[in-house]
């Protein structure tokens, strides 16, 4: 890393230092022996992927875990000591009987190893600070809340311990990616592909997490092409909830699109094997310097990026760069809004862009989609592609549904989530329904019917909208099927034969009725006749060439406009 030349590149590692703990060579040798004899802790997969995140410098500028006054600094103020911003804090607070007799025995000072489950030493530890970890203040602080039903607080209750040993480490050795291992890529080695390798001077950052690639996505990523010479994409592997797209297949999704539909030699893609902190809001802060460290330029944050259910207002992973200026984040923060499908624009759009209402809207919502992958059914092409929900559903976690025809969100909140006209419309884009129906109500077979409906009629809305506009538009009438004017001169000449049969029936009525159920006096036929008149002026006209010959004038013969004075 010291190699790379930083001060000819677009941009610069967080607090100006890309981090290097990983040993290599012979000094790796000499630190795994001296690891041998060291005490040792035991740490989970967690701690591990974290201590090679540290040493690889995606956490610049953090070279091993925080001292405690690092941590309230971070918890309290988003800060490190020294100002550098710094949301979320690299707390290491062992658990287990045998770690805790290990902890009782070590000083400031001190070194110790730290071995995976295979008790091989992954990382060396020198202890500069060792404090009382207090898992309500964390809580309180991160998270805003002790709720146990956070992903987040339950995690530190289960995984932290009392006392928190801060320090820096060294890493002894990389633990193998397994199918990914050939796809990572560290920040050493994106700073030379985006700069010397591909001379770039500007890249987006995208971190995404539990859900395949959708169209949503998609909408950013063609945002970001449009202005900026690269796009590095990042799925989140290894710790999502097992509920979720099995990670080996989210990665081969969005290969599958990225290499059909997206520049190839502009558009990146890198598995990013991170903990899940839960954070929400404080999360995309550090995703955003995570994408700095990787050389990014700018960060794409969508709507409720790291968002946690409902514990975090849908917008605070936007508000919360508002703490934050410019010069400190150092990484150009791009937010987009929730994006959906209008099948009357006939595009991906947001609330800023797209005028129209829900009828007209297939919500692109990655728990419904997940759902929707669950039931066996591949999601509207509006707002997945094939490519990625074929994928997709191969690795959906459980697969299929319960006895009750249940997969994990009930069916009603499924079809809410995605097909919001359903409840209120008969059809995409179609009438009210007069009786609103009850999501608790919803069935299996609603969600067919919504399914069937998008298939059938979303691409249809705008179609009928242009097919009309091109028939009173065309004046090339070679361009417009002879059956529609056909059908309209049917119309109109079979219409002015019944104005005509009821003409002459005005005329032979007589004044008054002599039985007013079987014949009908003057005035109402008066009437049969006025709207059947109306009906008459009401239907369209056929549009055939020599009617529309008025459109096409000009003044002068092409020639002339073209230059020439010849007559």
């Amino acid at each position: 890393m010291s190699e790379i030349n930083f001060a000819s590149f677009p941009q610069k590692p967080h607090g100006g230092k890309l981090v290097n703990g990983v040993l290599i060579g012979k000094e790796q040798e000499q630190a795994m022996e001296k690891a041998q004899k060291l005490p040792m802790i035991m740490v989970d997969l967690e701690a591990v992927i974290t201590l090679e995140m540290i040493a690889t410098g995606v956490l610049s500028p953090n070279e091993g875990f925080m001292v405690e006054e690092d941590y309230i600094s971070v918890l309290t103020k988003g800060r490190l000591k020294n100002g550098v911003v710094w949301p979320v804090p690299l707390s290491f607070a062992p658990i287990g009987d045998r770690n805790k007799e290990v902890i009782k025995t070590l000083s400031v000072g001190d070194e110790v190893a730290l071995a995976d489950e295979t008790k091989e030493p992954v990382a060396i530890l020198k202890l500069d600070d060792i404090f009382h970890y207090d898992r309500d203040f964390r809580a309180t602080h991160l998270f805003g809340t002790k709720d146990r039903n956070h992903p987040g607080v339950d995690s530190i209750y289960r995984r932290m311990g009392d006392t928190a040993l801060g320090g820096p480490i060294q890493l002894l050795r990389r633990v193998h990616w397994g199918p990914f291992e050939n796809l990572r890529m560290e920040p050493k080695d994106t700073w030379k592909l985006f700069y010397e390798d591909k001379e770039f001077r500007s890249v987006g950052g995208f971190i995404t997490g539990a859900n395949p690639l959708h169209r949503g996505h998609e909408y950013i990523h063609r945002n970001a092409l449009e202005e900026l010479d690269g796009l590095f994409v990042q799925p989140l592997v290894e710790m999502a909830k097992r509920e979720y797209t099995r990670h080996e297949f989210r990665m081969l999704s969005y290969r599958s699109v990225l290499d059909t539909y997206y520049p190839k030699e502009r558009t990146m893609l890198a598995p990013l094997r991170v903990t899940y902190i839960f954070a929400g809001p404080r999360e995309a802060v550090l995703h955003a310097l995570i994408m700095k460290n990787y050389g990014c330029t700018h960060a794409l944050i969508g709507r409720d990026h790291a968002g946690i259910g409902d514990f975090y207002d849908k917008y605070a992973s936007h508000s919360i760069f508002d703490e934050f200026t410019a010069d400190e984040l150092g990484i150009d923060i791009r937010l987009f809004h929730e994006v959906f499908y209008c099948t009357r624009c006939d595009n991906p759009a947001t609330d800023l862009t797209c005028p129209h209402g829900k009828q007209y809207r297939i919500n692109i919502s990655g728990t419904g989609i997940r759902e929707l992958l669950r039931y066996g059914v591949l999601p509207p092409k509006e707002i997945v592609r094939p490519e990625s929900a074929r994928i997709a559903m191969q690795g959906v976690q459980p697969k299929g549904v319960d006895e009750n025809n249940q997969a994990i969100n009930p069916v009603g909140k499924t079809i809410k989530s995605i097909f919001p006209y359903y409840l209120e419309s008969s059809r995409i884009g179609g009438p009210k329904r007069r009786n609103p129906l009850q999501v608790e109500e919803l069935t299996i077979e609603d969600l067919e019917n919504a399914i069937r409906d998008v298939r059938s009629n979303a691409d249809q809305v705008y179609k009928g909208i242009f097919d009309e506009f091109s028939y009173v538009t065309d004046t090339l009438r070679s361009t417009q099927d002879d059956w529609v004017s056909e059908a309209r001169e049917s119309i109109h000449k079979q219409q002015e034969m019944v104005v005509e049969y009821l003409e002459e029936k005005v005329n032979k009525a007589p004044e008054e009725a002599s039985d007013e159920f079987m014949y009908q006096d003057r005035g109402e036929a008066q009437q049969e006749l006025e709207v059947a008149q109306k009906i008459f002026d009401d239907i369209p006209a056929a549009l055939r060439e020599k009617d529309l010959e008025y459109r096409v004038w000009n003044p002068l013969p092409y020639k002339r406009y073209r230059g020439s004075d010849e007559k």
